[in-house]
Parts: C-alpha cells; sequence; structure tokens
C-alpha cells in the first residue's frame, strides 16, 4: 500500500504543481493528504486512498484528527478542508475517483464545514 499511496500522492503533487500553486502551498496539501492516508491504514479495514469516501473524511475531521494530532486547530482544519477539497476534485477530474464520492465529499466539506471547526476548537 505504501509504494501505490507515495504513487498516488506523486501524480496529485505534479497536478497541483501544474495549477500553479506555490511550492509552499503543494507541499502543505500534499502532507494533509499523506497524514490522512496514515488514518487511512490505523484501523481495520485498511483502505487505500483511492477507496477513500465521505464518512472516511468526515470522521478524520471530525473525530480522528482533533483526537490525535497535538497540533489540530482551527487554522489545521481550514488547511484539511481544502486539501481534501483539491485532493478530491483532482481524483475527480482524472478518473481516480466515482463522480458520487467526489460530489459527496464535496457536499460534506462544504455543510459539516463549521461542526469540524467547532469540534477541535473545544
Amino acid at each position: 500500500m505504501a509504494s501505490f499511496s507515495t504513487r498516488f500522492l506523486d501524480d496529485f503533487e505534479a497536478w497541483l504543481e501544474q495549477s500553479g500553486l506555490s511550492e509552499k502551498t503543494v507541499e502543505t496539501h500534499v502532507g494533509n493528504i499523506d497524514f490522512f492516508t496514515n488514518y487511512l491504514v490505523y484501523y481495520e479495514p485498511l483502505k487505500k486512498l483511492d477507496e477513500a469516501n465521505r464518512d472516511d473524511v468526515w470522521m478524520f475531521l471530525a473525530n480522528w484528527f482533533p483526537r490525535k494530532a497535538l497540533w489540530a486547530s482551527v487554522t489545521s482544519v481550514k488547511s484539511y478542508l481544502a486539501s481534501f477539497k483539491k485532493f478530491f476534485r483532482w481524483m475527480g477530474e482524472t478518473g481516480r475517483g466515482s463522480p458520487e464520492t467526489v460530489a459527496d465529499v464535496l457536499h460534506t466539506l462544504k455543510y459539516d464545514r463549521d461542526e469540524f471547526l467547532e469540534r477541535v476548537a473545544e
């Protein structure tokens, strides 16, 4: 799974670079999604990045990240929201994710945003 994730993240990074983002912004987005990859293999059943869905993103942002990441803050959650938005749009544009999964995740990021921010502010 590690080599799959590395190749997947490399492709995502190349896409971000082509979109004209700064090197620092690209590194932040790739680092955020890489950390999410760790979450996906933390519990059974293990998942690869292309298998992630709305429920995985919701549990990560609402539960796991605020409890496990010592640096969790409103600012870091906002960063993750932006990274997930970029990542799932990339998955949709490149055919790596189903249109339904992409739409579900983007909907969750938009409509549950305040809840994610409140959870980390507690």
